[in-house]
């Protein structure tokens, strides 16, 4: 992945004027009811508590955090395959939390999702043809040309042979499986793109290619993504803005600068020092969390952090903290942020 991809897309993001979002999400919140014992009483695991962020038109957002820190069940609310307990999803300046019906068939032309894993989410006995033209057939819409046309427009444009309309899943491999997902993603002319861990799965020798294409995809139809991911260096790669999650609450969003460069929140600066390459920290600077991850059944009171953090005070385990400005620029839900550069 190069350097010069990163210093362009920078270069873009400061010159470009202030754009509204185009999709904004305010107080966030899916709580999935379990119960204890054949007999117990119900509980509730909170997956994604409170969570409050937006996307500009053509922008990247990285999602990221430890698995079951709640990314995947916000991408999934985004998108309205699960349906959020509280908060507010607006897309383009329309309310879509409790869309339902025609109007939510409508908004899945502009907002569609890219799944984790290509083996999974394609029909083994639907062929390439029919998987791509899925959405348009669902939507009842006729392109020019007809339908074989466009997905065959849609296979070359992910770098996929077009003659191979006619063949099934399994006579591909894990990364051209993977682009007719994104093909699949793309037959409507989405504005917006969740991205679900989308190379994830992949062979380390084909992500690049991947997130590549992405990229390109962005720049050509001048997309939105938010980009879901645990991988640090794909998200520096690829997104412009970031957003950290911790146990199903945000505790950091920042540019790609701020949050890689001068991290504001422990766990952040946990997180990152998790991967040498891409903060520069040797091994003597590996921040070492103790204890556990604690359960989203019965999270700590007050900054859900505070169980493992180095900083943690009286004040921490009483008075949860809000998201809030910080002197390095970023937003961080932290009664004692860090301050200053990685070394």
């Amino acid at each position: 992945m190069t350097d010069l991809a990163d210093s362009t897309a920078s270069a873009a993001v400061a010159t470009s004027p202030v754009r509204e979002p185009l999709l904004k999400v305010e107080g966030l919140t899916k709580h999935f009811p379990v119960r204890s014992g054949a007999f117990g009483a119900k509980q509730f695991v909170r997956a994604v508590e409170n969570v409050s962020f937006d996307v500009r038109p053509g922008e990247s957002l990285g999602l990221v955090g430890e698995s079951g820190c709640g990314k995947t069940t916000t991408g999934r609310m985004l998108v309205r395959l699960l349906e959020s307990t509280s908060g507010k999803i607006t897309f383009q300046g329309e309310d879509i939390t409790h869309t339902k019906g025609n109007q939510l068939r409508k908004l899945r032309q502009d907002i569609q999702i890219i799944f984790q894993d290509p083996y999974a989410s394609l029909n083994p006995r639907h062929t390439v043809g029919k998987i791509v033209a899925m959405p348009l057939q669902v939507n009842n819409i006729n392109p020019p040309g007809g339908v074989k046309k466009r997905v065959q427009e849609l296979l070359d444009t992910v770098g996929l042979n077009p003659e191979h309309y006619n063949r099934y899943p399994h006579e591909f491999s894990g990364g051209q499986r993977q682009r007719i997902g994104i093909a699949r993603a793309l037959a409507l002319k989405p504005k917006l793109i969740v991205a679900d861990e989308p190379v994830s799965a992949l062979d380390v020798s084909i992500q690049a290619q991947v997130v590549n294409l992405l990229r390109q995809l962005q720049k050509d139809l001048g997309l939105s993504f938010v980009f879901i991911a645990h991988d640090l260096a794909v998200v520096r790669h690829f997104c412009e803005r970031v957003a950290v999650m911790y146990l199903g609450r945000m505790v950091e969003i920042g540019t790609r600068e701020q949050i890689y460069e001068r991290p504001s929140h422990p766990y952040t600066r946990a997180l990152l020092s998790a991967v040498p390459d891409v903060t520069k920290l040797g091994a003597a600077g590996r921040i070492k969390l103790e204890g556990d991850v604690p359960s989203p059944l019965n999270p700590p009171t007050g900054c859900v952090f505070h169980t493992r953090c180095w900083k943690a005070q009286e004040k921490c385990s009483a008075e949860a903290p809000k998201l809030v400005a910080t002197v390095d620029g970023s937003t961080a839900a932290c009664h004692f942020p860090e301050t200053g550069k990685l070394v």
